[in-house]
Order: C-alpha cells, then sequence, then structure tokens
C-alpha cells in the first residue's frame, strides 16, 4: 500500500511549510470538514491525517472499479494530490467521504477506459488491513467475502460501484447519485438489477445470504 512519504514527494505547491515525513504527527479528532479546512491553507499534517483517515477505503473502492492493485495504489496517490490541491473547492454540498469517492470514481473510470478490461484483483482488495478492523474479524470475514467479491467483479461497472457505494461505503442512494452524476431514480434501478443479479450468483456459489 503506497506510503503517505511517496505522497508527499508529490505534493508542491506554494506553501512554504517544509514536510518533515519521520516527525511525528499529533492526530486530533478534527472533522473531515476540518481538515479539509486546514489542507486548504497548505498544513501538511492535516492532509497525513486525512489520508490515513481515507486511503484503505479509497484504495478498496478504487481497486473494485479498475481491477489492478498497482493501479490503484497510484491512483489513490492521485486523488489525494487532487485533495491538497483542491480541497478549498469543498463546498459543503456533500460528505466529504462523498466528494472524495467523487474524485475517486473520476480517475478510476478514465483509467480504466484508457486500457482493457481486466478481472478484479479481490485478494488484494480483501487483505488491505483497515485500521477500523481488527486481524480476528477480518480472517472471519475473509472466506465469504472473496466469494461475494468475485461475484460483484462479474458485474458491470455500473451495477457493481452502486452496491459497492452502499454495501461498503455505506453511502445512501441520493449520496450515491451525486458520486455517479445520475439520478436517484437511475440509482435505484442499476440497485435492483444489480442486487438481482448478485443474489444469482451468490446462490449459485452456495452462500446464504440470511
Amino acid at each position: 500500500m503506497l506510503a503517505i512519504s511517496a505522497l508527499s514527494r508529490h505534493v508542491t505547491t506554494p506553501c512554504s511549510k517544509p514536510w518533515d515525513a519521520g516527525a511525528p504527527v499529533a492526530i486530533q479528532p478534527l472533522s473531515d470538514e476540518a481538515l479539509l479546512g486546514a489542507i486548504a491553507a497548505c498544513d501538511r499534517p492535516s492532509l497525513q491525517t486525512f489520508y490515513s483517515r481515507h486511503r484503505v477505503r479509497v484504495y478498496r473502492y478504487v481497486l473494485r472499479l479498475i481491477g489492478d492493485a498497482a493501479a490503484a495504489e497510484d491512483i489513490t496517490s492521485e486523488v489525494f494530490l487532487e485533495v491538497w490541491r483542491h480541497a478549498d473547492t469543498f463546498k459543503a454540498k456533500s460528505r466529504v467521504s462523498t466528494w472524495i469517492l467523487g474524485v475517486a470514481r473520476y480517475k478510476a473510470l478514465s483509467a480504466l477506459r484508457r486500457r482493457p478490461k481486466e478481472p478484479v484483483d479481490e485478494r488484494a482488495a480483501n487483505m488491505v488491513a483497515d485500521t477500523a478492523e481488527d486481524p480476528e474479524a477480518m480472517a472471519a470475514r475473509q472466506e465469504q467475502g472473496m466469494i461475494v467479491r468475485r461475484c460483484l467483479s462479474k458485474l458491470s461497472v455500473i451495477h457493481r460501484e452502486v452496491l459497492d457505494l452502499v454495501y461498503y461505503h455505506g453511502k445512501s442512494v441520493k449520496e450515491v447519485a451525486q458520486i455517479v452524476g445520475v439520478r436517484e431514480s437511475t440509482v435505484k434501478t442499476r440497485m435492483f438489477y444489480a442486487r438481482k443479479h448478485m443474489e444469482a450468483m451468490l446462490a449459485a456459489a452456495g452462500v446464504n445470504r440470511h
């Protein structure tokens, strides 16, 4: 997984503050909105905190869309560079997590259009450790999670992304519509068909959803 020190090498702005990647950073319970405000004011430790908070979910989201672990790392880095450069464009019309996934989606789909379709590396997506998850819980879900992700990877991009955003990122229909750029009714229609296809594949794979 890409390190914040690697990201820092590419942060080049008029800000004069040096970033000592080896210096300890005090993690404060700031909201995402507060962190973005600090990032817009060129506060690099705030970018590090923001990166640590969101990097795994952004990476997993991108990986499920494009299916290439190395490319997902590069795109994740690009997403946070975009945050550094354009944090001041966030207008609080949506949650910060919704905004950043919108940025990630744009970059992931742009990369997807530039290369042939490849199967999702679901093992890589499943093995990336989330700091909010303990190892025992992660191990317990891996076997079934691998089957679910394999079925998810067989869906079309438009169906895969709505399920991913709702079930893996906890987004509402309204938020998914904001990220994807379609009407809420369209999201609901895509959800209906995506769930129908997933249920059929999971049943065939012997996964009991209840």
